[in-house]
């Protein structure tokens, strides 16, 4: 860790304060677009669905537009664009549709910035200290995360103008300390005409990527819906904030390990564990909402810092390509849990039932994984004998 750059420590401390100002707000979406705004149910999962589609699928525009002006560019104008989004939700409490706006304005900023940020981290740096830096870049990130649910709690729906704007003003800050950066020098730009940022994507770690997100954004979305009710905000925040601090603590430790782990003994482990976690949430006391969160966590730990490895491993295509398309898959696996998760939570919600919500959940994270890694082999099988297409 001492090893690390002036540039690299900034990079790490940015990524912290960007995750604790958007995790003080975004957590909440869900609760302040029905509760505060009136939204139903059907709505919020649609919007949350977009938005997730075009902070995460988005990366790969993001991606693009960092080949063309460069990493540093791409992440001030990122900032930009999100500093703007915070600003709106301040509007967006008295106009819902001036909400749902600044959701996505905040949405398109973290797809610009994500691939050039773990880019611009990575400038310079061997390929065996990788798995290091990815997971410190990581658990700065779940730092923010964990904190800024915490933070928020108290604040969120009886005092949301000054939260949102602080969290602005945060914002605003951050995108000026990135401008005084340099930008990369010619030797770490693309040469000539940059490829197609979605040719050569690595087809397992990115699906399996898709998946891990499509499993995880159930917990992300739904969890305040079911837990408020159950218990305070505050032990909601606390749950999130010891979820996110279990990344921040057990990534870096764990990412020599992990990264020698064979990807088939990852999944596993990982799926394995997110099971668990999402089945515990079923019996809906304090209790079981800490435990469930603190296993999803182990499962995280893994899937999430060994399919970027491996995506890196197998392309052939410049990190922040890598990490564009990496965050596609994450959008395809976000949009599929929004508009899933909104219907299937609003029907067993309905229904006087949400407990069983999670345990349907949990039997996704169980069976889903093999049966995609059978599909997969099933179509490597055919284009060995047919070739592809």
């Amino acid at each position: 860790m001492a090893s690390f750059t002036h540039r690299q420590w900034f990079l790490l401390a940015s990524s912290f304060f960007i995750a604790l100002g958007g995790f003080a707000v975004l957590p909440y979406m869900s609760v302040v677009l029905h509760q505060r705004l009136g939204l139903n149910l059907g709505i919020v999962g649609v919007v949350l669905a977009v938005a997730s589609l075009v902070q995460f699928a988005g990366a790969i525009v993001g991606a693009a537009v960092a080949e063309r002006i460069g990493l540093q560019r791409t992440m001030v104008l990122a900032l930009v664009i999100r500093t703007a989004g915070f600003a709106g939700f301040v509007v967006g409490l008295r106009w819902p549709a001036a909400a749902v706006a600044a959701l996505v304005l905040t949405s398109c900023g973290a797809a610009l910035y994500l691939p050039a940020n773990k880019a611009y981290l990575l400038l310079g740096v061997e390929e065996d200290r990788r798995p290091l830096l990815v997971s410190a870049g990581n658990s700065a990130i779940n730092g923010g995360i964990a904190l800024g649910p915490v933070a928020a709690a108290p604040f969120v729906l009886d005092d949301s103008t000054a939260l949102f704007a602080t969290v602005a003003v945060l914002f605003a800050v951050v995108t000026i300390g990135h401008a005084l950066l340099p930008a990369e020098r010619g030797a770490d730009r693309p040469v000539g005409k940059p490829d197609r940022v979605l040719a050569g994507i690595p087809l397992l770690p990115f699906a399996i990527t898709a998946l891990t997100l499509y499993l995880h954004m159930f917990f992300y979305n739904y969890l305040a819906l079911y837990a408020v009710p159950r218990v305070s905000t505050v032990f909601y925040g606390i749950a999130l904030m010891l979820h996110s601090l279990g990344l921040v603590v057990m990534q870096p430790l764990l990412a020599g390990w992990i990264g020698r782990l064979p990807y088939s003994r990852a999944m596993l482990i990982g799926f394995a564990a997110m099971a668990t976690g999402t089945a515990a949430l079923a019996f809906g006391g304090a209790v079981a909402i800490l435990a469930g969160a603190v296993a999803i966590c182990l499962g995280e730990v893994v899937l999430f810092l060994k399919n970027d490895l491996e995506s890196l491993a197998r392309s052939g295509r410049a990190p922040a390509v890598v990490f564009g398309q990496q965050r596609l898959a994450a959008g395809i696996g976000a949009f599929a849990s929004g508009i899933i998760g909104g219907l299937g939570y609003g029907a067993f919600d309905g229904a006087g039932n949400a407990h069983l919500f999670w345990l349907a959940v949990a039997a996704q994270c169980a069976l889903l994984p093999p049966l995609l890694v059978i599909v997969l082999r099933h179509r490597e099988n055919l284009e060995e004998r047919h070739g592809p297409g």
